[in-house]
């Protein structure tokens, strides 16, 4: 997939992964920023935090660009 942030320097591939992953029971998500989020007690709490984190992302650069509601 190719595919490019406006942040990104250059043009880049990138390739989808699975973003939760589980350690000892728990459950952790990878961001792009390179942090590791969690701990979580399930799937789907992880799956449902990724969906808060990336919703907080697009609002915080709605706001830094000016274009917040």
């Amino acid at each position: 997939m190719l595919a490019q942030r406006e942040t990104d320097a250059a043009i880049g591939t990138h390739y989808r992964s699975e973003r939760v992953s589980s350690v000892n029971g728990q459950y952790f998500f990878a961001t792009r920023e390179g942090t590791l989020e969690g701990p979580f007690f399930t799937r789907v709490d992880a799956e449902l935090a990724v969906q808060r984190y990336i919703g907080r992302m697009h609002q915080a650069q709605a706001i830094l660009t000016g274009r917040a509601r």
